[in-house]
């Protein structure tokens, strides 16, 4: 189906395409949406927000594909707009500058001329966020347009990661730890409403469907285009085979009046005549879970100790532990038998860091298991 290059979403629409030709897929996401109609003026500063989580390519399922945001540059230049950045965090304990090299975004902002704003690097403001005061970059002070390209992937913690969670890589570190001890749900829901997304751009290439720092992809070779944030995250619970109430964030923005969540009403419009293909039912985070005493855990760490857990249920290892991991800033200051990062360094056996590696975490435990409690 092909729109009217005037045309401009409503919100109940979703946009998605099928292919390998990823920038030209994006620029036709853009053209069929009218997107430069909704951008107030030729003079708007657009910032672009993709998901650099970690330094990893996009091919391993975690961050978004440089050729994707290549696609927004080049339709928002051809339609006469010039004022563009792409600004980014990484995850706690993750350098932005890494994954600004190793994604290739370094090149692209290069190729298009285009600046990086690193919010690791940049002051920030209280503001209201739907009742709830959060910390956020003042870089989107100085924005008139948010363009947000989330990866479609599953996340250890919350099940599921797309527009409302991209969100976060705008608000300082200190402030991503401060989420976990509010309970990730609340303030992460809280944030969509404090953040207006103006236009969504999903990268739903290749992402991990368990874990938000990849290493697992699973490739269908979509990109898809939104205006409702809460809506666009609805749907990627569905494609992940997760109900709307399972994460909770979604209700919480919906609530406050961000989006819709209801699928019955949403259009879904294919424009290469592709439908999406069904994507397999995962359950490795549910399957190592049980093994977690998880208070308050940063996604960083978390993220990195649940595929560990994986890789040793998988060697037949995991159920001789003969103890809960503690992992969480809700064990500082007490003790136990077996910890994970700096949070538990008062315990018998704490394998260090913050976060600690996967590797580190699972050659750690490996050790424990066979009882050599020695750690670095």
């Amino acid at each position: 189906m092909t729109l009217r290059s005037s045309y401009k979403m409503n919100k109940n629409q979703i946009l998605r395409i099928n292919g390998t030709d990823f920038k030209e897929m994006t620029k036709e996401l853009c053209r069929n949406a009218g997107l430069y109609a909704a951008i107030p003026s030729k003079d708007s500063k657009i910032a672009i927000k993709p998901n650099l989580v970690v330094a990893g390519p996009a091919d391993l399922g975690a961050t978004t594909h440089p050729a994707v945001v290549a696609g927004i540059i080049e339709y928002l230049h051809e339609n006469g707009f010039n004022n563009i950045v792409i600004m980014e965090s990484a995850w706690c304990g993750e350098s932005t500058d890494d994954a600004f090299v190793v994604t290739g975004f370094n090149n692209l902002c290069k190729e298009y001329n285009v600046p990086f704003i690193d919010i690791k690097k940049t002051t920030s403001h209280k503001a209201d966020c739907g009742g709830m005061e959060l910390e956020i970059t003042d870089a989107i002070n100085d924005i008139d347009f948010l363009i947000n390209v989330p990866v479609l992937k599953g996340h250890c913690q919350v099940r599921m990661t797309c527009a409302i969670k991209n969100l976060k890589g705008l608000i300082p570190d200190g402030e991503k730890r401060r989420f976990h001890t509010l309970g990730i749900n609340k303030p992460v829901g809280h944030l969509a409403s404090g953040i207006k997304q103006d236009f969504i751009i999903v990268d739903d290439i290749c992402g991990d469907l368990d874990f938000e720092e990849g290493g697992k992809p699973v490739v269908r070779n979509n990109i898809l285009a939104a205006t409702d944030p809460v809506l666009i995250d609805a749907y990627a619970c569905d494609r992940l085979h997760i109900k709307v109430d399972n994460v909770t964030y979604v209700r919480i923005a919906e609530q406050l009046g961000v989006g819709s969540a209801d699928l019955t009403k949403a259009e879904i419009i294919d424009l290469r005549d592709t439908k999406a293909k069904e994507l397999p039912k995962s359950s490795k985070v549910l399957d190592v879970a049980y093994a977690v005493e998880d208070i308050d855990s940063c996604s960083a760490c978390y993220g990195n100790l649940i595929p560990a857990l994986v890789d040793l249920e998988d060697e037949g290892l995991l159920d001789k532990l003969d103890t809960k991991i503690a992992i969480g800033q809700g064990h500082i200051g007490k003790t136990g038998k077996l910890g994970i990062g700096n949070c538990c360094k008062d315990f018998d056996a704490c394998i260090m860091g913050c976060p600690p590696s996967k590797e580190d975490i699972y050659n750690g435990l490996k050790e424990y298991i066979k009882k050599d409690r020695t750690f670095s």
